[in-house]
Formats: C-alpha cells, sequence, structure tokens
C-alpha cells in the first residue's frame, strides 16, 4: 500500500488521526487526480462537521462533484470502497504522514520557483520565492497541545526564573520602562512627527547596540544608506554632523578603528525605495546577508513603517489605510517572531497630534491597528522650551514590558548635530505630570489600599491554608 493510500483510508472514520493531519494535509500533496479530488473531499467535510466522512458519504459528496464524466464518478467511487479501512499503528502513521507532507510541500515549492524564473507565473515575481520555500521547509506537526496549568507548573516555574535575553538601551530610563531592554520577538515603535527624531532616536539605538556587540540591520526607506551611516557616525565618532565634512582623513580613520576594536558586533544599512519593499523583500535579504555574509542580526530597524508596503494587501482604492498600515505591522511582527530579533520602527503624528504636547495612541496616523500591533509604542515631544533644554520628552503609550504608568513621562536629553540621546539628572523629571513613579514602586502602591497592605500593622504575608 502506497503512504497517499494509508492516508486516505485513515481520513476516513479514524478520528484521532484526522485531527492530527487535517490541518496540516492539502489536496495539491496528491499527484494522482482522484487522490487529491478524494483528499479535498475528506479535509473539507471534516472542518465543516468536526468529524471523518463515512465512505457512503464520500461516495455521495464525489457524485455530487462538477467537472467529472459519467465514467470518472463510477471509478473515483469503486477506489473508495478498495481503500483499507484497517488502523496501522497510530504512531508510525502520523510520523510517515508528517514525512509526506514535508517531501511534497518542498517539492510545490521547487516547482513553483521554477515557475516564476521561466516567466510562467503571472502573479507572483523572483522576490516570493524564498518565501515559498521557507514556507514549505515550515511544515511541521506541531506535537504540544497546551499548557497544563497543574502538570506543567515546574516548567511555569522555571520560565518565571529564567533570565531573557534582551537587547539592552544606553538610556537608562528606557531600561527601567522595558525591564532591561527590548525582548526578542517584538515590535517596538516610536510615534513623533516631522522632524521631531524618529530616526536620530533609531540611528542612536542602531549605534549603542553596535557598540554593545550586537549585529545590527537597518533597513531605511526615507533617506539614503550613506546619510544613515553618516548619522551614526556623527554618533559613534563624537563629530557633529558638519564636523564629519571637514574632518581629516587619519582623524576619522583612527576613531573608526578604535570603534572596531570595541565591538564584535557589525551593522548594515540597506535602503529600498519609498513604498516599494514589504516583509518578503526584507525575508530575502536576511537570507542572503546570511549565506554570503554569515551575518544574523540581533536587532533590526526598520525606517519606517508607514513608507513599507504590505506582502499581502495591495494597496488600491478598494483597501483603506486601516487595513494596509495594520497588515505590514502584523507582517513586521511575524518577521520578529520568525527571526527571533526585536524590530524598532516608527510612525508619524496626525496632523492633530503634530503640535499636541501630550500626545495618545488615537494620534496614530493613518490606522489605529498599529498601536493595537505592536508590544511597545511611545511617543517622542518637542518644543522650543525643551529644544533651548536640548531635551525631549518621551511618553509611554502601550507598553507589554512593564506597567504603563510606570514613569509613563520621562525627559531624555538630545544633541541633534551629534544625533546623540543621552540619560539627564532625575532632577530633570520631577516636573513632569505623571513621571510618576521613582523607584519606590509601582503606581498601586500609592493608592489607599497599596499603602495599607504594606504598612506594618497590616502587612500581607502571603496565601495561608
Amino acid at each position: 500500500m502506497r503512504i497517499e493510500q494509508a492516508i486516505l483510508s485513515n481520513l476516513i472514520l479514524n478520528d484521532e488521526y484526522c485531527r492530527k493531519a487535517v490541518p496540516h494535509l492539502k489536496k495539491e500533496y496528491f499527484t494522482d487526480r482522484k487522490e487529491a479530488m478524494i483528499a479535498g473531499l475528506l479535509v473539507k467535510f471534516f472542518e465543516q462537521y468536526n468529524k471523518p466522512a463515512s465512505p457512503e458519504i464520500l461516495s455521495i459528496e464525489v457524485g455530487n462533484q462538477k467537472g467529472l464524466t459519467d465514467k470518472e464518478i463510477p471509478e473515483i467511487q469503486d477506489y473508495i470502497k478498495q481503500l483499507d479501512h484497517n488502523e496501522p499503528n497510530q504512531e508510525w502513521l502520523i510520523q510517515q504522514t508528517e514525512k509526506f507532507c514535508k517531501d511534497r510541500a518542498v517539492y510545490n515549492a521547487i516547482l513553483s520557483s521554477i515557475k516564476i524564473i521561466e516567466g510562467n507565473d503571472k502573479v507572483n515575481t523572483q522576490d516570493a520565492i524564498p518565501s515559498i520555500l521557507s514556507e514549505a521547509l515550515s511544515v511541521c506537526f506541531d506535537n504540544h497541545i497546551g499548557h497544563d496549568y497543574i502538570k506543567d507548573a515546574s516548567e511555569r516555574f522555571d520560565f518565571y526564573h529564567k533570565l531573557e535575553e534582551k537587547v539592552p538601551f544606553d538610556l537608562d530610563m528606557f531600561n527601567k520602562i522595558t525591564k532591561g531592554g527590548l525582548s526578542k520577538k517584538t515590535l517596538n515603535i516610536a510615534l513623533a512627527g516631522t522632524g521631531v527624531g524618529k530616526s536620530l532616536f533609531m540611528c542612536h539605538v542602531a549605534a549603542a547596540a553596535l557598540v554593545q556587540g550586537k549585529n545590527v540591520l537597518y533597513i531605511t526607506m526615507e533617506m539614503a544608506e550613506e546619510r544613515i551611516a553618516e548619522r551614526i557616525d556623527a554618533n559613534l565618532l563624537n563629530l557633529t554632523m558638519d564636523e564629519l565634512k571637514v574632518v581629516d582623513r587619519e582623524v576619522f580613520e583612527s576613531r573608526l578603528d578604535k570603534i572596531a576594536k570595541k565591538t564584535q558586533g557589525a551593522l548594515i544599512v540597506k535602503e529600498y525605495p519609498t513604498a516599494s519593499a514589504h516583509a518578503g523583500h526584507f525575508r530575502a535579504l536576511l537570507e542572503e546577508l546570511r549565506l554570503k555574509r554569515q551575518f544574523a542580526p540581533d536587532i533590526i530597524m526598520i525606517d519606517y513603517l508607514n513608507i513599507c508596503a504590505s506582502q499581502r494587501v495591495k494597496l488600491s482604492g478598494a483597501v483603506n489605510s486601516y487595513t494596509y498600515i495594520k497588515s505590514i505591522a502584523e507582517e513586521l511582527r511575524g518577521l520578529a517572531v520568525e527571526y527571533n530579533v526585536p524590530i524598532i520602527s516608527a510612525t508619524q503624528t496626525t496632523r492633530s497630534g503634530f503640535g499636541n504636547s501630550d500626545p495618545g495612541l488615537e494620534d496614530t496616523s493613518e490606522s489605529f491597528g498599529l498601536p493595537a500591533t505592536a508590544d511597545f509604542m511611545f511617543a517622542l515631544v518637542s518644543n522650543e522650551e525643551l529644544e533651548g533644554l536640548n531635551q525631549i520628552i518621551v511618553k509611554q503609550l502601550k507598553n507589554r514590558y512593564n506597567d504603563v504608568g510606570y514613569f509613563k513621562r520621562f525627559v531624555i536629553g538630545i544633541d541633534r548635530a551629534k544625533m546623540k540621546l543621552y540619560d539627564v539628572e532625575m532632577s530633570a523629571q520631577t516636573g513632569l505630570a505623571d513621571s510618576g513613579q521613582t523607584d519606590s514602586g509601582p503606581s498601586f502602591d500609592k493608592t489607599d489600599f497599596g499603602r495599607r497592605l504594606h504598612s506594618s500593622e497590616d502587612k500581607f504575608d502571603g496565601f495561608k491554608f
């Protein structure tokens, strides 16, 4: 018996097998036309009725199919009767079915790629080939079916006490509100108006990560690669943008040599035309860097989200900005999860939010779907008074790392000439409303109940049984 026959036989009346195999089976995996049709009908029936079809039901469904000749219908029905319904070893069958799905997915992906290369695919371009192959290689039967609260308590305890690997900032306040830096598999967004400092912030974080020995990928769709590198030069070489244009080559190279000796990391800057690149292009770039330069980033900067394209949704009059931008955000967060890295990007404020000294999530331009998708989102606020003090206000808008009310607003220093951010004294934070929260504890501890809970006469000693 061929594996295809074993699969089809057990899709009939074998409930346990169906629940494990149906989510991964596609009729395209079957090369024989009648087997592909039977597989499609069995999968469709199980998805619709949540139980496997019987041979009788399957024969009736075959008879109802359009496009079959009077000769083909009885042939397929006879084939169904010949299927052996004796159950083999369940574990062996699941393993063989998984191998079958993997092999067929890769085979079909290669055929699709050849079709694209030869110009016979009118929908996909060659940029889609890496994602097609990647999707085929990721086919896997996931045996994990959930976390058992009681039985898996030990693993949960270990998870609580596991030290999470993060990419730290070189700014104390950002490390405080993120509990030590950016987590992997997250999308982090800076919200600001034009000219406030979105790119400056991203260049500074990229430079700081490089100095820490991290590999950094900076994708730009707003400025040229050389302009981004120029800003990072100003930051790391401690030179103003004007000084970079007149500094001697010897001074430039000696300072750069000191940076190279201090770090084991690398920084790649890649430019794409505005609104032309999407997550598929970034995925292809990551694979190319891995193959050609053995480069795997620890953090990715994308400057900036609103001028990316969507891989899934084509921009047209029928697509609104909410759907389009949300799609881009979801694809970028998916990319962060796939490559196990944090992604930092930025977005513009609305017209009304541009002059707002207290922006909120509602001031996000084009789509509220972006803050709904982001893990960490904050606003950068500037005005003439702050410019005179060389400062900028950061306001937390969404924070999955920590309580968003913990240092909801704080001040950092900014040196625009050298494209740098820096910490200011804690006394600079005291004048801010909602700066909240110093190291004395979270906002809950400052409520009446919180004070009573921690007072000596009503001390909470834990649960007692």
